[in-house]
């Protein structure tokens, strides 16, 4: 009788105990759906993105390299820009990953945002940046893309691009060190549309008390060192002037810079273009319509209150 009784006890506290564990488990994030994971894609992608540049590091201690890309609406020229500059890369043995920095909000175009979103997202994990015009191929092999150990280093030299000559010119291709661009404070937030926010960025190297660098020693001429690749007619560029966008963005922005970007990343894609790895930013960027009106130049439920849409 007395072993009837243990057993008849030991079952029911079984029974008891599974159904108390049974409950427990049911309230339980299970799965990823029921689990309060913040930005779990954004940190899923930028975890492979560490996992796959991390990789190719060597004893050497070689520095990384993050390709800023700022793009909007540039398909066939990504598809010709992706595989050429990671064959190029390659040959220089640059450790590298390029990011498509895709703007996709309703606002203007906004380069300099752009790659303060990209420098933000890469900062901790590359060792330089190179901001760079998707429509820009460098020919001549011996443009080095390798770490700028002097201080800011501009490809694209004034005396090189098929384009823009003046001896401040910084755009298309500049590689900066990550301190280097943190005291710059980043570029403006102020240029929506085209023009412009590379010359203002220069003035931003400066009072850092750094100095552009450039290449020497270079056989080749603006005939023939890159290949620009932007078709005028077809990609007509932004340069409607609206509210009083001319007067502010002609003067020294001390206001604007990485403290103040306003962004959200909608996706991040992984992406191959005939073999070459790209990593896709989609970037909603944000207007404060009381200071940067011009960034919707047709008006709209936002804009400035009591101004109306002036185009010069």
């Amino acid at each position: 009788m007395f072993s009837r009784v243990t057993y008849i006890r030991f079952f029911s506290i079984c029974v008891i105990v599974c159904f108390i564990i049974s409950c427990f488990i049911s309230v339980l994030p299970i799965s990823l759906e029921s689990c309060n994971c913040d930005n779990f894609e954004s940190k899923s992608s930028f975890l492979h993105t560490l996992d796959a540049v991390s990789s190719q590091e060597d004893a050497s201690g070689r520095k990384r390299l993050a390709v800023l890309v700022p793009f909007r609406d540039r398909f066939e020229e990504l598809l010709q820009f992706a595989p050429y500059m990671t064959e190029f890369l390659n040959r220089q043995k640059i450790l590298h990953r390029i990011f498509i920095l895709n703007q996709v909000d309703r606002y203007r175009f906004n380069r300099a945002s752009l790659i303060n979103v990209g420098y933000l997202y890469t900062r901790s994990l590359f060792d330089y940046i190179a901001m760079h015009d998707v429509d820009l191929l460098p020919i001549n092999s011996n443009l080095s893309y390798g770490f700028p150990e002097k201080g800011p280093f501009h490809v694209a030299s004034p005396q090189l691009h098929p384009k823009y000559h003046y001896p401040t010119f910084v755009g298309g291709i500049l590689l900066l060190r990550r301190e280097h661009f943190e005291a710059t404070r980043g570029m403006s937030n102020r240029y929506w549309g085209w023009g412009l926010e590379d010359d203002e960025f220069y003035t931003r190297i400066l009072d850092a008390g750094l100095q552009v660098h450039r290449p020497e020693n270079i056989t080749t001429g603006v005939d023939d060192t890159f290949k620009h690749i932007h078709d005028r007619a077809h990609r007509k560029r932004d340069m409607a002037k609206c509210f009083n966008q001319r007067e502010v963005t002609r003067k020294r922005d001390r206001e604007t810079g990485l403290h103040t970007l306003k962004y959200d990343i909608q996706s991040i894609h992984e992406l191959q273009i005939d073999g070459a790895k790209v990593t896709v930013l989609n970037i909603l960027l944000q207007c404060d319509h009381t200071k940067t009106p011009w960034c919707d130049c047709d008006g709209g439920p936002e804009a400035a209150p009591g101004k109306g849409v002036k185009k010069s």
